[in-house]
């Protein structure tokens, strides 16, 4: 069941007696938490109904004997545990969740693992509650997560602005949803969210960042990533090497890719690579203007210059030398 349907049917008065949300992706698992913890008592019935243990503090014993109570001057009363992962001896939860009672909504974050799919505990859960297994989110799936975000928040973003965003903060559900509320406050009446706006409020650079970088690279304009490096050496903050090198090897994979379908339109590149139809340009013209050699030899020199950046075969080099003697390779290459 979806993190969606859960709160629609919280919001319909329709409960399971357990719930355990497990997995990695800890943002749906605390938008679930959060929920769970102010929406489903109203105020005056959570000061009697309300318990929230956290797994490193709590005993099992304790977490059972408050699922155990009755509600008071209510329906039913929540009981939350939160970041289980830590709890000891969480498997003598069983005999509570095998015979729970019906007027106690349970409700369990397990965050970063799961539980063993062959154990008592696994089978009880499917039995008898409810499990929602995360995962994390592809890359590739980042800017169309983020721009229903926006969208589910009645506002629009520009798709510079999106990869901005995206590239800049990557696979962090939690803060790219945080930077959105954050810049949706500044915009005021105005409902659509602009590069400008990316740059005043979160703090990126819109003509110094990953994306331009990569624009440089696409279009061999040496000056331009010269220019790009200066900045990210005097502001090392704005983007480290451990992310610049990622994302160019990102696109120059998928570039790669391109090679093996010759024929098909773009529409159908785009959608077996994986990225939005609006960027394919920038992957095609990268294909043209380095061919097939080089973006080969373009795939090796980020392998060989990631691993100088962490020091194996190297002697010590700064950063932005590193990648400056990159670009120029790269450009040159064939």
């Amino acid at each position: 069941m979806s993190v969606e349907k859960i709160i629609g049917n919280w919001k319909k008065k329709l409960f399971k007696p357990v719930y355990w949300f497990e997995g990695e992706e800890s943002y749906y698992i605390d938008k679930l938490m959060d929920y769970a913890e102010h929406h489903i008592l109203t105020d005056s019935e959570a000061s009697f109904n309300l318990s929230v243990f956290y797994g490193k503090d709590a005993e099992w014993a304790s977490v059972t004997n408050a699922c155990m109570r009755y509600p008071m001057f209510a329906e039913r009363q929540v009981v939350l545990l939160k970041e289980a992962q830590q709890m000891r001896d969480v498997e003598k939860l069983e005999p509570y969740i095998n015979n729970p009672l019906s007027s106690t909504v349970f409700i369990v974050s397990y965050k970063e693992k799961k539980v063993d799919g062959r154990s008592k505990l696994a089978k009880l859960l499917k039995e008898k509650g409810e499990v929602l297994t995360t995962k994390k989110m592809y890359d590739s799936q980042l800017p169309e997560w983020a721009n229903e975000l926006v969208r589910s928040k009645g506002c629009t973003i520009s798709q510079k602005a999106l990869m901005l965003l995206v590239d800049h903060i990557g696979n962090d559900l939690s803060r790219i949803d945080n930077e959105v509320n954050k810049m949706l406050v500044n915009l005021g009446t105005r409902k659509n969210i602009t590069e400008d706006d990316i740059e005043s409020f979160v703090g990126i650079s819109k003509e110094y960042n990953v994306f331009e970088l990569q624009d440089a690279f696409v279009k061999k304009d040496l000056a331009k990533a010269i220019r790009i490096i200066q900045y990210f050496e005097a502001n090392p903050k704005a983007a480290p090497i451990q992310l610049i090198l990622p994302s160019l090897y990102n696109f120059f994979s998928k570039t790669y890719l391109i090679f093996g379908q010759l024929g098909a339109d773009e529409k159908t590149i785009a959608a077996n690579l994986g990225v939005n139809p609006y960027f394919m340009k920038d992957y095609m013209a990268a294909a043209r203007n380095y061919n097939y050699e080089g973006v080969e030899a373009a795939l090796l020199l980020l392998h060989n210059y990631n691993l100088k950046s962490l020091g194996v075969n190297s002697i010590a080099q700064e950063d932005a030398s590193l990648l400056k003697e990159m670009a120029v390779k790269i450009m040159t290459a064939i």
